[in-house]
């Protein structure tokens, strides 16, 4: 009776086979869906888990061009390794737990040790086809949707290697589309970490051949001010200069993978740097003396590496810690030594930094009572239950948490009705706050309004507390809203940029319009578009509602846009060395060239 009554008996019981389990949760195998508009969406994830295959190759010492088509959604991947063994094509990309990649030295380095990857590709695509060529013989198999459609086998003149075409499921990937820019920043990557491999994308060429060198070099150009130490060992590989930037920009990888939330490697990249410096200096410097304005690289190859998901964003093995602490520490020191001329920059750069912070230190003590009476009366925070670190409930995980920082206390309210309160937070700014661009840290903490959101976040003495995955800046579309958007990311750009390029700052879409009929389900638009098509739609008798701000939307209708339809763009950047440029032009004091350009490119939405 109680069964019958909740409707849970034996047949809600259901053994999915592993096809359809990665089909229904795709999430577990490569993160988010998404359309391609942002950078981690899974089209992207699965360009990658391709291309990983092909980069095992070229670390396997075979295979030193991989040629890359994207065509109308469209992906084919050629690499000149081995190839897959002919008898095993069909199982390596249709069974899960099949692979070469488990033991023994076919593979040493491998960046996907599960054997899952391919065939997530395989499942979650519309079509997929994979060619392998042996030797003089060759051995095709066609799918859709990760069932075998037909296989075909003969010789051929082919170089040895493996093919791969997929296209996407629309299904599951709706309205989907590559960007290029994405790609681009994920193969320059690729080069990077494996100096001489030639890599083409639709014909253009993607080659380092000094690897972290080169990575630092485009990122820093003309800001760093000594030239960049680099060291390469067969399993080690780092890269490291300073600008007179504030914050720290850093790198990391593991077996070719970029590990954008860090790990144990990345940690021991900055122990080592710091052990150097006080080594080499004689005194007792603290962390961020040494970090601050650093830009940095680090990449190392394992046997068996531990990642903290299917998506490999963050190493956890321990046992790495000693090994690379040791190979930074001891190849920076040697260079110091080596290189009198850039080790009095080095030193002079930490030293400033130290004098720096003790300024900052004075600063914060002196503003500490006055902030603890104002936190008491002003709550600017509206915080969540959970976040990074913590134990969490069933069904969340540390990336739900997201911070938004709203424009007043109108939009504030607005979210704070219909937000989930375990893993979304509230930070309501009082106005305008201070533009950053040419100001010293220091100036920082005269100012209110920032101290706390700094407070907020978790980040006054490092990036590495930040106490949410996602800033969410939620300002309204307007001039104003526009402008306090632009202050704000100044204000990370200036002195936490390594926020910015980690992906961990975002821009909330909210809708422009609202169309409706009396008693139907009313149409939310993002722009003029799709208010057009919807009020063809739904006819003569449509009326448009266009919102001004956040705070006209209601408690109840904001809840999809902060909940499952919620639109959030990521800040992104090509690379640092444009960020001062960047900054100068927008939010400097060049205001006549700033004007002629704003009039050159203004566009003005005609409303009806």
């Amino acid at each position: 009776m109680a069964e019958a009554a909740n409707g849970y008996d034996s047949s809600s019981i259901k053994t999915l086979s592993p096809l359809m389990h990665i089909r229904h949760r795709p999430g577990m195998y490569i993160g988010r869906l998404g359309d391609g508009s942002h950078p981690d969406d899974g089209i992207y994830v699965l360009v990658k888990e391709i291309i990983d295959n092909c980069i095992d190759e070229f670390t396997m010492g075979v295979g030193k061009r991989i040629d890359i088509t994207l065509d109308a959604g469209s992906v084919t991947v050629r690499d000149y390794g081995r190839g897959i063994p002919l008898d095993k094509v069909v199982a390596c990309v249709s069974e899960m737990n099949t692979g070469g990649k488990y033991e023994g030295d076919a593979f040493a380095y491998s960046i996907g040790l599960n054997g899952v990857g391919t065939k997530a590709v395989n499942a979650l695509s519309e079509k997929f086809t994979v060619r392998s060529t042996r030797d003089g013989r060759f051995h095709e198999a066609r799918f859709e949707r990760g069932v075998l459609q037909g296989e075909e086998e003969g010789e051929t003149a082919e170089r040895n290697g493996t093919y791969v075409a997929f296209t996407p499921d629309g299904e599951l990937f709706p309205g989907y589309a590559f960007k290029s820019e994405y790609l681009e920043k994920r193969l320059w990557m690729y080069a990077y970490l494996n100096s001489g491999l030639s890599i083409y994308l639709n014909g253009q060429l993607y080659l380092s051949r000094r690897g972290l060198e080169d990575l630092l070099e485009t990122e820093t150009g003309e800001d760093k001010i000594y030239p960049i130490i680099a060291r390469k060992t067969p399993t080690v590989e780092f890269a490291l200069t300073h600008s007179d930037n504030y914050g720290e920009t850093t790198y990391s990888f593991v077996n070719g993978q970029y590990t954008n939330d860090g790990g144990t490697h990345l940690s021991a990249f900055k122990e080592g740097v710091l052990k150097a410096i006080n080594e080499f200096s004689g005194k007792s410097f603290k962390a961020d003396d040494v970090r601050d304005g650093m830009a940095g690289a680090i990449a190392i190859k394992l046997r068996d590496p531990i990642f903290e998901s299917q998506t490999k964003n963050k190493l956890g093995n321990t046992d790495v810690r000693g090994p690379v602490v040791a190979a930074v520490r001891d190849a920076i020191v040697d260079f110091l030594h080596k290189n009198k001329e850039v080790a009095e920059v080095v030193m002079d750069k930490v030293t400033r930094n130290e004098q720096m912070h003790r300024q900052i230190q004075a600063m914060k003590k002196k503003g500490q009572a006055a902030a603890v009476k104002s936190k008491l009366r002003i709550p600017k925070l509206k915080d969540c239950k959970f976040h990074p670190g913590e134990k969490w409930p069933r069904g969340l995980t540390p990336s739900d948490t997201m911070i938004f920082l709203t424009e007043g206390d109108s939009a504030a309210g607005s979210l704070e009705v219909c937000r989930d309160v375990n893993c979304q937070a509230i930070f309501a700014l009082r106005g305008k706050p201070m533009n950053c661009y040419g100001e010293k840290f220091e100036k920082i903490y005269t100012n209110e309004e920032l101290t706390f959101l700094m407070q907020a976040l978790g980040i006054e003495d490092s990036t590495d507390f930040l106490r949410y995955d996602k800033v969410v800046i939620a300002t309204d579309a307007d001039v104003d809203g526009l402008h306090i958007r632009n202050l704000l990311i100044t204000f990370f750009l200036m002195f936490f940029e390594q926020i910015v390029l980690s992906g961990h700052l975002y821009v909330l879409e909210t809708p422009l319009f609202r169309v409706q009929v009396p008693k139907q389900t009313p149409i939310y638009c993002y722009n003029e578009a799709e208010r057009d098509a919807a009020a063809r739609k739904l006819g003569k008798k449509a009326e448009i509602t266009r919102f001004k701000g956040l705070g006209e939307i209601s408690p109840k209708e904001f809840g999809k846009f902060i909940g499952e339809e919620m639109r959030i763009q990521p800040v992104t950047l090509d690379n640092t060395k444009n960020i001062p440029e960047l900054l100068g032009f927008f939010m400097g004091n060049n205001t006549p060239k700033r004007r002629e350009y704003i009039m050159t490119n203004l566009e003005v939405p005609k409303y009806e």
